[in-house]
């Protein structure tokens, strides 16, 4: 048995126009709904898992997502969480090179993070529908329609908050799925115990990819990697086997592996991660967080740029729905917000990955930036941007 034809599901809540209908509930779908509803707004959010759960991510946020976060209502200083201001990294011979953060960062997981700002949605009137998939979005006579899993919802405007693919990438054909599949990337986390210092993010080079590690809350670290899919593929399609002939072949991140103690019984994965440039908008859709541009992990600012995009499209959305600007106006105004906001940094992402998980590359660079501190500072700084 298959399942059902969307049109073959109840319309739910068809006499109740919802002002925003949210597709995801990450970072971005969660905080622009908190957002707007506390601005009177009725808003719907769509999340296919059930909170709380783990997902792929570096668990490293910039300090200029704290105030955001703390307006959002998040007790960020009652969680005693990791301070992070320095850096290191290494190459594939072990060669390395460390160095300040300019702003720094915090730990925390998405585990804890997500399910904190779903609470706070929640409280906030947010209706949120877990467990749901969503199968399309339709532009229909100046409002969207959002067919879920749970039935068809109007609302007057939709915004894509479903992070780095979904099946409505596919279905509208978005550009960025037209590139070469070989430069798509794979991605690993897993939560570890570990002796290293609570004040330092570690970034470890190898063939064709690059691993973070960093601490989060309760005494634990993020460990996330990220590997072209080719050398997944190329080794059985084995974790194991891959993490044990490319991983291991630099000393110091062989070092750390043997010494952590893993805390899952399984990682946590996700596939066909691309760092293409994407567009903001798709058929009247806002593309907000990840679904508008991913920038490297290396860059460790990707949940900045999520709240920070959010907090963007939730100063810009009002203006539409109190009649201020047309709709066309508003879409154009948040594409010129988020790029001058975003698309420097993104540019500077992909131009810094281009030497990382390459032998040669890699170990070129941190050779020309050790005697220069200050440069390594400034690329650091063109990836990320000031508190907000």
């Amino acid at each position: 048995m298959g399942l059902p034809l969307v049109s073959d599901r109840p319309l739910v809540n068809t006499k109740q126009i919802y002002d925003v209908g949210i597709v995801g509930g990450g970072l971005a779908g969660l905080s622009l709904s908190i957002l707007l509803s506390r601005k009177g707004y009725r808003v719907c959010l769509f999340e296919k898992e059930v909170f709380p759960f783990h997902k792929v991510c570096g668990e490293y946020i910039s300090m200029e997502s704290w105030d955001f976060l703390i307006r959002l209502g998040l007790p960020l200083e009652n969680w005693n969480l990791p301070r992070i201001n320095q850096v290191n990294i290494s190459a594939p011979n072990g060669e390395s090179i460390s160095e300040k953060l300019p702003l720094g960062g915090f730990g925390i997981s998405r585990y804890k993070l997500d399910a904190s700002l779903a609470d706070i949605a929640k409280s906030a009137d947010v209706e949120i529908f877990e467990n749901t998939k969503v199968y399309d979005i339709n532009f229909e006579e100046g409002n969207h329609r959002i067919q879920t899993s749970e039935g068809s919802f109007i609302v007057k405007i939709a915004c894509a908050c479903y992070g780095k693919k979904s099946n409505l990438d596919v279905k509208w054909k978005r550009k960025f799925l037209q590139q070469d599949e070989s430069k798509n990337y794979v991605g690993v986390k897993y939560h570890v115990k570990s002796h290293l210092p609570e004040h330092e993010i570690t970034l470890h080079n190898f063939q064709g990819g690059y691993c973070g590690i960093s601490k989060i809350e309760d005494g634990k670290y993020c460990l996330c990697y990220l590997t072209q899919s080719d050398n997944l593929k190329n080794n059985q399609s084995s974790i194991p086997v891959m993490e044990e002939k490319i991983l291991k072949k630099n000393p110091a991140l062989r070092k750390l592996l043997d010494e952590v103690l893993i805390l899952y019984e399984e990682p946590v994965t996700i596939s066909q991660i691309s760092f293409s440039e994407k567009t903001q908008l798709e058929r009247h859709v806002l593309c907000i967080g990840d679904a508008a541009g991913m920038i490297t992990p290396l860059c460790g600012n990707g949940m900045s740029m999520a709240l920070h995009s959010s907090k963007i499209a939730a100063e810009i959305i009002p203006l539409f729905l109190e009649n201020q600007i047309s709709r066309e106006e508003m879409e154009a105004s948040y594409q010129k917000s988020w790029n001058l906001e975003f698309a420097g940094r993104l540019k500077t992402g992909r131009l810094i990955q281009r030497f990382f998980g390459k032998a040669f590359w890699s170990i070129c660079l941190i050779r020309v930036l050790k005697p220069f501190p200050f440069l390594v500072r400034a690329l650091i700084r063109k990836t990320h941007g000031e508190r907000f």
